[in-house]
């Protein structure tokens, strides 16, 4: 596999992590996350974006290991195997933004999410 999917599912990670830092510091785009309830997250959904942040960290791991651009996994079949797992999850978490109440985070993060998934699975078929 060419390093281009890979870093380009890194890249997305890496912008929805900005996103999430955002929401954390008080920035009113909580319409684009979260059930779009909240324009200032409350402080449980800044500890949900925290942890969300941790999440796409493990996540570009993962994507980086499987495209041979890092080696930190005991064996390859790891990389494998929790690729295809985040795969499958980001395509699921398709379905939450879809039914969001807000119109603001339908338009704009289902999607990223689709992108997402879609990246990821070519990531995990390579």
């Amino acid at each position: 596999m060419t390093p281009e999917i890979p870093l380009a599912f890194c890249t997305v990670l890496g912008v929805l992590a900005v996103f999430q830092l955002l929401l954390i510091i008080g920035l009113p785009f909580g319409r684009f996350a979260w059930g779009g309830q909240n324009p200032v997250l409350s402080a449980r959904q800044r500890v949900g974006s925290a942890v969300s942040i941790v999440v796409y960290a493990a996540f570009a791991l993962v994507a980086l290991e499987r495209g041979a651009l890092i080696s930190i996994f005991p064996a390859p079949l790891v990389a494998v195997v929790a690729m295809w797992v985040i795969a499958a999850y980001l395509l699921l978490s398709v379905l939450p933004n879809l039914a969001s109440k807000s119109k603001y985070e339908r338009r704009v993060m289902v999607p990223v999410s689709l992108v997402l998934a879609g990246l990821a699975f070519v990531v995990a078929l390579s």
